[in-house]
């Protein structure tokens, strides 16, 4: 790893869930240890399970690993700072300010940005205070700062704290008129991500086209707000060693095709490329490895056919589920997920086998490239109409919106307020989130799929004093019928039916539990599991490929017996599933006579 020849002193790993930044941070924390330097390494993942691949139980302090001197690694729970930083910014008023005020005051720090203030509040105690990690030579975090914080951070009101009533009384920047007490450290915060002899961004991706977008968007928003010192690790690399496995050599194939088209300004960063390990990168001796030559993934001993028996084996694939999902006629399909899972595939996939039944479908995508959507609209099935939510075309039509509305009464310095709490990454979340509830209202009278959804944590929010419906409307000073009545759809099982995507991996699957629990608490069911791309279904010979079946299959168990009341089980496709035929394919069945 070509950033450990001269590390900075802090390292920041960031990607989508699943491609491996827990990994590939333990792998650094451990290899710096043992070179004598001692390191903090710091998770602020709701999903982390850094001590499962540390061997070490943690908590929200630093803790010795205690297989490796000089290595300390703590877990900090942003939804834990999240309820201590409301608790301290609302706190002293209880008892002061009338109880009406101080309920304001709790809905306004229940909205999405006190959640990422109060996680790089956290990131600040360790960053911008060098008294906080002097006894440590070297700094790592899992999960850096998104761009979207470091946008909110840079708004003039985050270090003012100024608001003006005549806005509407309340912002999503709301909860940043109480950071003025460690503007100091905040500022100290944003410089260190921005020093590159004292910082290193590693962005973690995979070799697939999407994962690559996905980064090339982290990286350059990045880029944009400062943050120049950057790494990227192209993790799991496929080399196959059997010849004659077609499996295996269709899979190098697509990662080779993956990294010849790499986009540009990520094919012009620092790169490490990492060989896919046979197996889950867990305990020490795997984590040294990380790198090296004939590194994790080497060993080649057989796996035998019979330790791969397990209920994988009788798990039904997607096709399974459609009869299910047609019975009602009509209603909302929502495919739900973390980046990189493949929500937007399997929603086109059940979308093409509806409209294959006969029914109207519309299927609405998210899909950055609208690669999929221009595929399956170019075959022209009838029946299916595709449409996309466009975040920066509906944030537009949002702002002009509330320009012409709420700003048409605002003298100046009110406007230009309002014109600064338009320019919040908050902004975005609305107007999709408004986008989404039109969309669902549309399935009344045929199918509407959709491959992008609230997290679970902003539809707690629908259901919190109308906290949301505040956050929605305050700009506007109206709530439209779509948003009005959207929870009550989500909530009819009848009406709404929920697919949660997954990999059989560790983190995927540990992050759907939690986006499952998430919805449970808004009294909202998932509907069935799909877990995507696993080799289980499938002949193989290749060693590697024999290891990762064997692999996947305590998290397919895991998901059949303790999590979903359905599951479906997707193969990986050799064809990457577009256009008709090759959505057909990964339904598993035949179209039906309509």
């Amino acid at each position: 790893m070509q950033f450990l020849e001269t590390p900075t002193r802090n390292l920041f790993f960031t990607g989508k869930g699943g491609v491996g930044k827990t990994s590939m941070a333990c792998a650094t924390a451990v290899q710096l240890a043992d070179r004598g330097l001692r390191v903090l390494l710091v998770s602020t993942d709701p999903a982390s399970n850094l001590d499962e691949v540390l061997g070490t139980a943690l908590a929200s302090h630093p803790t010795e690993v205690e297989s490796v001197p000089n290595l300390f690694a703590m877990n900090i729970d942003p939804e834990e700072a999240a309820r201590e930083y409301r608790e301290r910014m609302v706190g002293p008023y209880r008892g002061v300010l009338p109880d009406a005020a101080v309920a304001s005051m709790e809905e306004q720090f229940s909205g999405s940005c006190t959640l990422e203030i109060a996680a790089f509040d956290e990131f600040a105690k360790l960053l911008g205070d060098q008294n906080a990690t002097s006894s440590f030579d070297h700094v790592i975090f899992d999960t850096a700062p998104t761009g979207h914080t470091l946008r909110l951070l840079t708004l003039p009101s985050a270090w003012s704290g100024f608001m003006d009533d005549n806005t509407s009384g309340t912002s999503c920047l709301g909860p940043l008129a109480g950071l003025q007490a460690q503007q100091a450290i905040y500022k100290k915060t944003v410089s260190a991500l921005g020093d590159a002899e004292v910082t290193t961004l590693v962005l973690v991706t995979r070799p697939e086209p999407s994962a690559f977008r996905e980064a090339q968007r982290a990286s350059e928003e990045l880029q944009s707000l400062g943050v120049q010192n950057q790494h990227l690790i192209v993790n799991g690399v496929f080399q196959s060693q059997t010849p004659t496995d077609a499996i295996a050599v269709a899979m190098q194939r697509r990662g080779d095709e993956a990294l010849a088209a790499i986009p540009q300004s990520l094919g012009e960063l620092p790169r490490t490329t990492i060989k896919l390990a046979n197996a889950g990168l867990m305990g020490i001796d795997s984590l040294r490895q990380v790198g090296q030559p004939e590194a994790v993934g080497s060993d080649q001993e057989a796996v035998s056919p019979v330790s791969l028996v397990s209920s994988a084996s009788m798990t039904d694939g997607l096709g399974a589920l459609i009869d299910e999902l047609a019975a009602p006629g009509h209603g909302v399909i929502l495919a739900m997920g973390k980046g990189g899972v493949g929500k937007t595939t399997v929603a086109a996939a059940v979308a093409v086998a509806l409209a294959d039944r006969g029914h109207q479908v519309h299927l609405s995508t998210t899909d950055p490239a609208a690669h999929l959507a221009a595929t399956i609209a170019a075959d022209e099935l009838p029946g299916l109409t595709v449409g996309r939510i466009d975040p920066a075309q509906e944030t537009a039509d949002y702002r002009d919106e509330v320009l012409e509305t709420a700003g048409a009464d605002l003298d100046a310095e009110g406007l230009a307020l309002l014109d600064e709490d338009l320019r919040s990454p908050c902004t975005e979340e609305i107007a999709v989130f408004r986008a989404f509830a039109k969309a669902v209202s549309e399935g009344t009278d045929r199918f509407v799929v959709l491959d992008t959804a609230p997290t679970g944590h902003t539809i707690l929010l629908l259901d919190s004093a109308l906290a949301y419906h505040r956050e929605v409307s305050r700009q506007t000073n109206q709530i439209s019928e779509s948003v009005e009545n959207l929870l009550p759809r989500l909530r009819d099982p009848d009406f709404t039916r929920v697919l949660v995507v997954t990999l059989p991996e560790a983190t995927p699957v540990h992050e759907a539990a939690k986006l499952q629990e998430d919805l449970r608490r808004a009294e909202i069911e998932p509907f069935a599991w799909a877990i995507n791309q696993s080799l289980n279904p499938l002949e193989v010979t290749d060693p590697a490929l024999r290891h990762r079946q064997q692999h996947e299959l305590p998290f397919i168990d895991e998901v059949k017996s303790k999590l979903a009341k359905r599951v479906a089980l997707i193969p990986w496709q050799v064809d990457p599933p577009t256009g008709l035929e090759g959505l057909r394919d990964l339904i598993g069945r035949e179209v039906p006579v309509v």
